[in-house]
């Protein structure tokens, strides 16, 4: 009964793939039977497939000391190539089953079937009479195919074509208009490359595009180095590849699961250990050759170091909500002193003629060559975006519209978050092989009048500076920047920026150190293959921000978003020096981070309660003077962050690490107040991550 049936579901199945006989679908192609009428061409597909069958077959002893009587079904297929394949055989002994294999085995290379002329894949079914016995004349009473329309044919084609087109992965990724996901530690790898004397490439507007990186880096190769030697699925999906991963001839897209697991201890915490519990999904992909798309979304929970928690609850927005999480978003309490924060990052990028790509999404920008950037940067939490990168000639233009958020009780709005603007753009113009400058203007405003956001700031190519005059100097705030920087030979650099928020020049030759003069500057300097040891970067960055800078005398016109800056992490009336080492080999890696810095912070003890400039969020009339304003000025800080962070590349594609890393951090303040007291921290920590963005604990 067994043996019926499956005869009856295979010969069903027979039926439906031998009976071809129309104008889009053509049956495989035995050599004689070329030049044959279309109508004929299954008939002797079938009478060569017997034939081949009778000729060769030979009866394992078994079957003929026994005088077995049956038959052999076999399923099988012809490849896309003309290439005959077994897919299955049913029969009483095994001897059967493997001379059946055989006889396939010895068929040879014919045409394969087509469909709309393209090659395709066509399966079939047959018994095989024991006795053996030529068959060939059973092919003449095969059903006839029932008569359909056209375009009943081409619909009940449709899925099995798609699945047809399916291509071999190839990393289209690489070539694509999607986001390089920016990491400091990651983006020094090509570093090196997009800086070498003579390029024209444009470094500070940062994330950058595969395709725009590609020209000088090469991906392809380094996927072929770091590639593991595995023969089976898990370890190809483990070692090498995203776990889903699908290519068409005008489509591809990948998926894989996002991961950081972290554990630690916080030697100057009361609670036991620190650590993270991040899971999630990252899918991107590419429509035609323009069109690229990309979305996480991440559901975390995590405890960190002690010094991370209290800044991380200095940040709360409005609400129960007990933290906003620096780099990520509003922090919800998870247990009795951990938190649940949740976030979501996505966009599309599109490119309409070669010189433009366009960004519209939720997540995060920066510009500079630093580690830190003094015009925008990637410390504060994801928000809604509109990008326009135009490059021509020797220029770059990066216009960015964004929508921030203001968290604060003070500024909340019938119990919401009150939305504020900025409009920015930069200009990168490459002097020479070796010169670089760029100029920054950047505006803010908020819905004053109900204004909303002003279609004045949409012009890409207008003066920031004079709309904000015409539309009056409460109702916005602007923000003036230029960066710099000089290619010494291919592996130094020296780079640059000065940013400007007010200035007066009376102010200046009076030399009596005004609050008025609200400006800061960064300079640094890379030096890449180190003492000639290839992949080994060292990088010196010095950051200086005078009081009041970023800061404004309206409540909310700060150069800020969820609570935290816009620019250095700090915020202002700092000083700051860096040094940072980078190495990779093969799939190892290590950065090493040293931080010195001075900050001025502000008293707040109820009796001294004056801003002295170094919080961008209060009202700078709240000064207590006027001239004489130095950097470090109110409660002094000494800082000092050090880092030191080694791990394997488990996964190159999904960028999936396994890591340890120690931090060293030092906050001695010249005054106790409720808020800022000295603290001596020793971090250790170690797990495995999906590295996707900075994470930013040296505040």
């Amino acid at each position: 009964m067994k043996q019926f049936i499956i005869l009856l579901l295979l010969f069903v199945q027979y039926n439906s793939y031998t009976q071809n006989n129309n104008d889009f679908e053509k049956p495989p192609v035995f050599p004689d039977c070329d030049g044959i009428k279309i109508d004929a061409l299954q008939k002797c597909f079938d009478k060569n497939v017997f034939t081949q069958i009778y000729e060769n077959f030979k009866m394992p002893e078994k079957a003929l000391n026994k005088n077995y009587k049956g038959e052999v079904v076999v399923l099988f297929e012809v490849d896309t190539t003309g290439l005959f394949r077994v897919i299955y055989v049913d029969a009483m002994y095994d001897e059967l089953k493997t001379e059946t294999k055989r006889v396939f085995s010895t068929f040879p290379k014919i045409k394969p079937a087509t469909y709309n002329g393209r090659p395709t894949y066509k399966q079939y079914s047959i018994p095989i009479k024991i006795p053996l016995v030529n068959q060939t004349i059973s092919t003449q009473d095969l059903a006839q195919e029932k008569e359909i329309s056209k375009l009943e044919k081409e619909a009940k084609a449709e899925f099995d074509a798609v699945n047809e087109a399916l291509q071999t992965f190839e990393n289209k990724q690489f070539s694509s208009q999607l986001n390089i996901q920016f990491t400091h530690s990651d983006y020094s790898r090509f570093d090196r490359n997009l800086n070498l004397v003579g390029t024209n490439s444009h470094t500070a507007s940062k994330p950058f595009i595969y395709e725009d990186v590609s020209k000088y880096y090469d991906f392809d190769a380094e996927k072929e180095n770091l590639q593991k030697d595995t023969e089976t699925w898990a370890g190809r999906k483990l070692w090498n590849e995203h776990l889903i991963q699908l290519q068409g001839k005008d489509y591809w897209f990948t998926l894989n699961p996002v991961f950081d697991l972290q554990l630690g201890k916080d030697t100057d915490a009361d609670f036991s250990t620190t650590y993270n519990n991040t899971r999630g999904f990252v899918v991107q992909g590419g429509l035609g050759e323009k069109f690229s798309f990309f979305a996480s979304v991440l559901e975390s929970q995590g405890r960190f170091a002690d010094y991370v928690n209290r800044y991380a609850e200095s940040l709360k927005a409005f609400g129960p909500d007990p933290a906003i999480i620096p780099g990520r978003g509003i922090g919800k309490r998870f247990k009795s002193d951990s938190y649940d924060y949740p976030v979501a990052e996505g966009y599309l990028s599109y490119a309409p003629a070669k010189f433009i790509n366009v960004q519209f999404g939720h997540g995060k920008n920066f510009i500079g060559d630093g580690y830190r950037s003094l015009l925008l940067s990637d410390v504060t939490s994801p928000y809604p975006f509109l990008k326009l990168n135009t490059k021509f000639w020797k220029i770059k233009y990066t216009n960015t519209w964004m929508w921030l958020k203001d968290m604060r009780p003070e500024v909340t709005e019938d119990g919401a978050f009150l939305t504020k603007y900025i409009a920015n753009h930069y200009l990168s113009w490459n002097v020479s092989k070796r010169l670089n400058i760029g100029l920054f203007e950047s505006v803010m405003w908020r819905d004053t009048n109900n204004r909303g956001f002003d279609i004045n700031y949409l012009n890409p190519v207008i003066f920031y500076r004079a709309i904000e005059f015409q539309t009056g100097q409460a109702a916005g705030n602007a923000i003036l920047g230029a960066s710099a920087k000089y290619k010494w030979n291919d592996d130094i650099n020296i780079y640059s920026q000065f940013i400007l928020d007010e200035f007066s020049l009376n102010d200046v030759k009076a030399g009596d150190k005004s609050w008025k003069n609200k400006f800061g500057y960064q300079i640094g300097v890379k030096y890449f293959n180190a003492f000639k040891v290839d992949n080994l970067m060292l990088q010196f960055e010095y950051n200086r921000v005078r009081p009041f800078t970023y800061s404004h005398n309206t409540i909310v016109l700060n150069y800020a978003n969820a609570n935290q800056p816009m620019a250095h992490l700090w915020g202002a009336n700092f000083s700051e020096a860096i040094l940072i080492s980078r190495y990779r080999y093969k799939r190892w890696y290590a950065d090493a981070k040293l931080i010195f810095g001075i900050r001025g912070l502000d008293f707040n003890d109820g009796t001294d309660n004056f801003s002295y400039g170094g919080d961008i969020y209060r009202n700078y009339n709240d000064r207590p003077f006027d001239n004489g304003v130095e950097i470090g000025q109110g409660n002094k800080v000494s800082i000092f962050n050090g880092n030191l962070q080694a791990g394997y590349i488990i996964n190159p594609a999904s960028n999936l690490k396994l890591f340890t890393d120690i931090t060293v951090r030092n906050f001695n303040p010249d005054a106790t107040t409720n808020s800022t007291f000295k603290n001596e921290t020793v971090w250790f920590n170690f797990g495995v991550r999906t590295d996707l963005f900075n994470w930013y604990f040296d505040n």
